[in-house]
C-alpha cells in the first residue's frame, strides 16, 4: 500500500474491548488522545450485541472526530481469546461468545472504514514496549493480570504470535490437582492468580464478599490473615509459571499490567523475591509495573491503525538499537 499523505488533522480510532468494558480514543500521529470514550461491554446479551455495540462505538468515535475536523485514517480494534491478527479473525474468545468470526470485515462493511484487528495484550505489550515501562528494550514479557492473565513475548522484536494462539501464560498448569478451569484444564494460572480467583479465594476461606482483589490488597496490607494467605498463594502460583516462561524465553524484563499490578509493591516485591529463588543458571530479568495502566490496549490499538495507514512516523514497534540502555 502506499504510503498515505498525513497532516495535523489525522487521527485513528483506537478501541480496546474488555469482557467488562470498552476503551476508545482518537489518537493523533503523536499518539496524543484527540477524544475519549468509555462503554460497557454488553457481553450478556450475546456476541451479536458485542459486535453491534463495538461498531456503535466506532460510529460515535468517527463522529467526535467530524465535529474537531479531524480526518480520520482507519480504525484499530484490540479484543481478547485467540487472535489471528493476520487473517483478521477472531477465533476465539470464552468471554465474548466468539468463533472464526472476520470482525475486522464485518465492522469494515459497518463503519465504511479500513479496521486493523489485534489481541488486546500484545497491544498492551507493543504499546509498553513503544511508550511504557519497557522502551528500550529487546526481549519483554508483558503480563497482564486482571479477570484472567495472558501474556505476550517480544523477542527480538515485535510479538510472538503462532496464528494467535501464542501467551496463554494464564493457563500454564501450577497446581494438578487444582480447581476446574473454563478452558478444560485443571488449576491453571488463572484459577488461583487472576483478580478474579483472588477475590472468589477470600470469600471462599473467609466468608465476606469483597467487591474484587484490589480489595483483597488492602486488607493484606492491613494485616488480615485470610487475605494473607489468599495472597501468598497468588504470588507463588505466579512465581511459578514466570519461572517456567523466563526458562523457555529468558525475558531481560518482566512488565506487570492488569488490576492485580496496581497493588503495586506488595505483588512486586514478594513476586521479585519468589522468582529469583526459583531461577538458577537463567537470566534473571528485571520486574516492573506497567507504566500505561489500562491505557495500554487502547494505545496499542492506535499503534495497530497508524501501521495499518503506513505511516512513516508511527511504527508500530520502536525497534531498540545496541546503544538504547534498558
Amino acid at each position: 500500500m502506499s504510503e498515505l499523505h498525513l497532516d495535523a488533522g489525522d487521527c485513528v480510532i483506537a478501541l480496546d474491548v474488555g469482557g467488562t468494558g470498552m476503551k476508545g480514543a482518537l489518537l493523533d500521529r503523536d499518539m496524543r488522545r484527540r477524544g475519549t470514550l468509555r462503554r460497557p461491554t454488553p457481553r450478556s446479551a450475546g456476541p451479536d450485541a458485542v459486535v453491534d455495540e463495538i461498531a456503535t462505538t466506532l460510529w460515535t468515535l468517527a463522529g467526535q472526530a467530524a465535529v474537531k475536523g479531524l480526518t480520520v485514517r482507519g480504525a484499530g480494534v484490540v479484543v481478547p481469546g485467540v487472535v489471528d491478527e493476520d487473517r483478521a479473525l477472531a477465533r476465539y474468545s470464552a468471554n465474548l461468545g466468539w468463533r472464526e468470526l472476520p470482525l475486522a470485515n464485518v465492522l469494515e462493511e459497518r463503519i465504511g472504514l479500513r479496521v486493523s484487528l489485534g489481541h488486546d495484550v500484545r497491544a498492551g505489550g507493543i504499546a509498553e514496549c513503544s511508550l511504557g515501562a519497557a522502551r528500550g528494550a529487546r526481549d519483554v514479557l508483558f503480563v497482564a493480570i486482571g479477570t484472567g492473565i495472558a501474556a505476550a513475548l517480544m523477542s527480538d522484536g515485535p510479538p510472538i504470535r503462532a496464528g494467535g494462539y501464542a501467551g496463554e501464560l494464564g493457563h500454564i498448569v501450577v497446581d494438578p490437582d487444582g480447581a476446574p478451569c473454563t478452558c478444560g484444564s485443571r488449576g491453571c494460572l488463572e484459577t488461583v492468580a487472576s483478580a478474579a480467583a483472588v477475590a472468589t479465594a477470600y470469600t471462599a476461606r473467609s466468608g465476606r464478599i469483597v467487591q474484587g482483589a484490589a480489595e483483597v490488597a488492602t486488607l493484606t496490607a492491613q494485616g488480615d490473615a485470610e487475605a494473607r494467605m489468599v495472597w501468598d498463594r497468588a504470588v507463588d502460583a505466579l512465581a511459578a509459571a514466570l519461572a517456567t516462561a523466563t526458562t523457555l524465553f529468558a525475558p531481560e524484563l518482566i512488565v506487570l499490567g492488569g488490576g492485580l499490578a496496581e497493588a503495586g509493591d506488595l505483588l512486586l516485591e514478594p513476586l521479585r523475591a519468589r522468582l529469583a529463588q526459583r531461577l538458577t543458571f537463567q537470566r534473571h530479568p528485571l520486574v516492573v509495573r506497567a507504566e500505561l495502566g489500562d491505557e495500554a490496549g487502547c494505545l496499542g490499538a492506535g499503534l495497530h491503525a497508524w501501521h495499518t495507514a503506513n505511516s512513516a512516523n508511527m511504527p508500530m514497534w520502536n525497534e531498540p538499537t545496541e546503544d538504547t540502555p534498558l
